[in-house]
């Protein structure tokens, strides 16, 4: 018989193992998915939410008729509206610029205010959604910041209820549990919780995007929402949440865009299972895994939400292209390929190292990047900040308005448009309209060439 709950809150854990017979078949070690997106607001950060406002009420720190504020991607401020609406508070979420807009449009309907603001700047920068939310918190009355990356409520939550869960539903079995990586709250209670029972005999993985810096990356930016530790180049101190304990997390799988991306829609269309890219993340890292085991292992993956509020994104064949994700057909290929190796400088560089640089590119253009170090996975799209043209650099350097040694930063045009790797070329001459003098490549979202007019209109 179906339960009976007087609340949706008690709905909230209790969710099933998938065994992942399509994705895992050929394997020796079983895989199962523990498929979080069966909690009632859709996400593992149902557990999360609750933990804390319930905390935050036994502390005296949210008090009736209070204000709950939270910086998220989306899944925690839903489930802190679920959680908060339902017991009388008022909800304000800070979502992050590069979140599913579906994420928004959830978080709304369940009666929360959205505010957003950029997480791509500098952690000090004013408008960075962190300091969005804590100045929301310092001007309302009675209001209470949830705090998820530094809330010790968080990983409770999954030392109390999710571990359990999963040392119960394998009888003891599981030997591998992976999970990503954003707060560390999940993977830090579950982990602890599965050391801790089984004497130190579980291993616990992290699943982590390519450049993020908890697998050991550069901090550069990603495709896979909600997990990974960026790190802008300008940033002062970094700080990692104290949700995440290191000591829980035994190794890293590093995870491309393009596989995780991959992933989770074959989870779609050879489990039946619509997650969200993290999923992919997730399980792309517990494959990895379970093919180094055998069948005595047992793995278990942390499916963190549904697809659902990815349906614009990962689950749209047209985004996929847009970022170079998905070939079906030539598309851009062969010109790209003609078009020899991406030529680009950074803001910082020389009016006379760029011109020199110039010299090489494709129609005398080239993407001006945020300076970084030596970039080893690549160039972020969201990382371009404008266009340098050797022919308007060459003439303010002949009519003395900037010396050889000035930065370029100063005489940049607007970024190029930029275009998948996957769409045909009728859509990038679209794209190139009457104004721009080239476009910008995508290969698994980074900048892979540039394909100047000429070459379009052959």
């Amino acid at each position: 018989m179906a339960a009976v709950h007087e609340s949706v809150l008690d709905a909230i854990g209790g969710t099933p193992l998938f065994r992942l017979a399509r994705l895992g078949a050929g394997l020796a070690a079983p895989v199962y998915a523990k498929a979080e997106f069966f909690n009632v607001g859709g996400s593992v950060k149902d557990r999360a939410a609750l933990s804390m406002v319930l905390a935050a009420e036994r502390e005296g720190l949210l008090k009736p008729g209070g204000t709950i504020v939270e910086a998220t991607s989306g899944n925690t401020g839903i489930g802190l509206t679920i959680v908060g609406r339902q017991r009388g508070y008022r909800v304000i979420a800070g979502v992050s610029d590069r979140s599913a807009a579906e994420k928004s449009d959830i978080l709304r309907a369940y009666g929360a205010e959205v505010v957003t603001a950029a997480t791509s700047v500098p952690r000090e920068d004013p408008s960075h959604l962190f300091n969005v939310v804590r100045r929301l918190v310092a001007e309302i009355p009675g209001a209470w910041l949830a705090d998820q990356y530094d809330n010790p409520a968080n990983p409770d939550a999954h030392l109390r209820t999710t571990g359990p869960e999963i040392w119960e539903q394998t009888a003891g079995r599981v030997t591998h549990f992976v999970a990503g990586v954003g707060t560390g709250g999940s993977i830090t209670g579950t982990g602890e919780y599965l050391k801790r029972v089984s004497g130190g005999a579980v291993r616990v993985v992290g699943a982590d995007p390519e450049s993020s810096m908890y697998g050991g990356g550069d901090g550069s930016p990603w495709y896979v929402e909600s997990i990974g530790h960026f790190l802008h180049p300008e940033t002062v101190e970094d700080r990692w949440p104290k949700a995440y304990r290191a000591e829980a997390v035994d190794t890293f799988e590093c995870i491309p865009d393009r596989e995780s991306l991959l992933t989770a829609r074959r989870l779609a269309r050879e489990e039946g299972i619509l997650a969200g890219p993290s999923s992919g993340t997730a399980v792309a890292a517990a494959l990895r895994v379970a093919r180094r085991l055998g069948p005595d292992d047992l793995v278990v993956v942390l499916l963190p939400d549904s697809g659902r509020s990815y349906l614009s994104k990962v689950h749209s064949d047209a985004w996929m292209r847009q970022w170079g994700f998905l070939e079906d057909g030539d598309g851009l290929r062969p010109l790209l390929d003609a078009a020899g190796l991406l030529v680009a400088v950074t803001a910082d560089t020389t009016v006379a190292r760029a011109l020199e640089a110039l010299r090489t590119a494709p129609g005398g253009v080239a993407p001006v990047l945020l300076a970084r170090g030596a970039r080893p996975y690549g160039v972020a799209a969201s990382e371009v900040v404008g266009t340098a043209s050797r022919e308007v650099l060459a003439a303010a350097l002949a009519d003395g308005s900037v010396r050889a040694e000035d930065p370029v930063g100063g005489l940049l045009g607007p970024a190029l448009p930029v275009v998948g790797v996957g769409q045909p070329v009728g859509e990038a001459r679209e794209a190139l309209g009457e104004a721009h003098p080239a476009v910008a490549v995508l290969v698994d979202g980074r900048v892979a060439g540039v394909l100047p007019r000429a070459a379009l209109l052959a």
